[in-house]
């Protein structure tokens, strides 16, 4: 049972909490900095993506843009639908997509799954951003969120380290940036709970009472469905 306490009780230990939110926030300001601050790799390889304008190389995935977002949307080719938990993080960044074009940022998804099969499921949710086939090129698996079949089963590297998972596919984020004369370089990768920045579902629920609730289940994001396929009722 929660602590009941008066009025002023509840005010100072707001305020007690307010600054350590307030220091929170500089540190975050702190590693958002350090973040952009990284060192940047050129892409060298020549990837080739199966988009709606056709056939299209990484560097015209910018358009425009001298930024590109790239969401690692978990989809393989023999799946007939993609991933709950990444529809529910595009259900997140599916409307900021316009807004980030006028702060010279690309953003799209790119899956292994064939392009037919990803606009048919673009179309179900009702989304609007760009979605990339990688098909059978070598991105996914350059960037650890695609794993071939003799790696499954086995030792994976993602999220920077080796690890046992019998999965094909993660989620992931890359960024890349483009200069004038046409250069790609690859400046930031994050997985696991590296996306959270981009699901403020989970932000509102770290400011509830029960937060995450998540302690009691088999794996994280067990509970969450695509729109639209949750019962009437929760699951408790």
């Amino acid at each position: 049972m929660q602590q009941i306490v008066s009025h002023e009780q509840w005010l100072q230990a707001r305020l007690r909490l307010l600054a350590r939110e307030k220091e929170f926030t500089r540190l975050r300001d702190e590693l958002s900095a350090a973040r952009r601050d990284l060192p940047w790799e050129r892409v060298e390889k020549a990837y080739v993506f199966d988009g709606p304008n056709g056939q299209e190389t990484l560097a015209q995935l910018f358009d425009g843009s001298s930024q590109l977002v790239v969401y690692h949307f978990m989809f393989a080719p023999e799946w007939s639908e993609g991933c709950p938990s990444c529809s529910w993080w595009a259900d997140n960044f599916d409307r900021n997509v316009a807004h980030l074009v006028h702060r010279d940022v690309t953003m799209l998804a790119i899956s292994r799954a064939p392009l037919a099969k990803l606009e048919a499921f673009r179309k179900q949710k009702g989304w609007t951003f760009k979605w990339l086939s990688s098909g059978d090129g070598d991105f996914n698996y350059d960037f650890n969120v695609s794993f071939r079949p003799d790696e499954t089963g086995g030792e994976i590297l993602h999220n920077y380290e080796r690890k046992k998972s019998s999965m094909t596919d993660h989620a992931g984020i890359s960024v890349f940036c483009r200069d004038s004369a046409g250069a790609v370089f690859h400046t930031y990768s994050c997985y696991s709970r590296g996306l959270d920045m981009l699901n403020a579902g989970y932000h509102y629920l770290d400011l509830v009472p029960k937060g995450r609730d998540e302690d009691r289940l088999p794996y994280n994001q067990a509970w969450v469905r695509e729109r639209g396929k949750y019962s009437s009722k929760m699951d408790l």
